[in-house]
């Protein structure tokens, strides 16, 4: 078995059960590699088996058959832009704060893997979202899991953003910003703009406005087949674009357009967890003292 692991810093009280998983990997003669950053990170803490090696971004990480998240939601999103293309299962290690797509926590890791080793797990396909500015805008790395944001750069006036679906005109937002969200990134920003949840496997996109100036805009869900392009005007003569947790300030006049991407990410999903009970037990979804209390949360 060849694993890749990516990470972010954690608190000291999950550092035995890091220690714990390398230990592990290592007896199952496990082909380590560690992504530079958080293997010097890791270094200064643990005691890493022999034979560890180290990879970079824009490395291939092809021939590794599952890549290990260590961190919060965000670091499982950043290792989404490692994997591309090569839709490696990707397992989400719990040590931030929230925990809703990296949904192993550090008690249960020793579970995961011997779960992981015996197959006992589903793949959840992810569909993602892509970007296409002129000039780029993201560097090449212009996919993500959860959404594309359109913002005003300071906080000054507001933006207008000229909106088109399959090149018909939809709407002009006089707003702070538009957000076009994946059904995974249902529950994230697009959800604290009024947007809906949606389930994984649902085929479309939100497009919801940040802040909007007009009482009767509300967010609307299209089909991820569509091609949405934007115009944007305002009295800045620059904007924020933001893909994920990546942002870059482009000027006016750029052509932006989002579409669905290619390719999905997959994610390791163990038979306890699925998108229902992690929206109850992250989101209080539906917390209401009268359920009965036999229904688990």
């Amino acid at each position: 078995m060849k694993i890749a692991i990516l990470g972010k810093p954690f608190e000291d009280a999950s550092l035995p059960f890091v220690q714990n998983l390398l230990d592990d990997l290592a007896r199952r003669q496990t082909d380590i590699l560690i992504v530079e950053s958080f293997h010097s990170y890791l270094t200064e803490r643990l005691q890493l088996p022999t034979g560890v090696s180290t990879f970079h971004r824009g490395d291939s990480l092809r021939g590794v058959q599952f890549v290990l998240s260590i961190g919060g939601d965000g670091t499982l999103l950043d290792t989404v832009t490692y994997v591309g293309s090569l839709q490696i299962p990707i397992l989400g290690i719990h040590t931030g704060r929230l925990g809703f797509l990296a949904t192993v926590t550090p008690d249960r890791i020793a579970q995961a893997m011997d779960a992981l080793f015996k197959g006992h797990f589903v793949l959840e396909e992810r569909s993602l979202i892509r970007v296409e500015t002129d000039p780029d805008a993201f560097g090449g790395v212009n996919f993500g899991l959860n959404e594309f944001s359109i913002l005003k750069r300071d906080t000054s006036s507001m933006i207008v953003v000229h909106t088109y679906i399959d090149g018909e005109y939809l709407n002009s937002y006089w707003a702070d910003g538009l957000v076009v969200a994946t059904p995974t990134g249902s529950t994230g920003y697009s959800l604290s703009c009024g947007g809906p949840v949606m389930l994984p496997q649902t085929n479309n996109f939100i497009i919801a406005p940040v802040c909007p100036h007009n009482l009767n805009v509300r967010p609307l869900v299209v089909s991820d087949q569509s091609v949405i392009s934007f115009e944007i005007e305002g009295r800045s003569n620059q904007f924020l674009l933001s893909l994920d947790s990546r942002s870059v300030a482009v000027d006016a006049g750029v052509q932006i357009a989002v579409r669905r991407e290619s390719f999905n990410a997959r994610l390791v999903k163990f038979n306890h967890v699925n998108f229902l009970s992690t929206l109850r037990s992250k989101l209080n979804w539906g917390l209401d003292k009268r359920n009965p209390a036999g229904i688990p949360i």
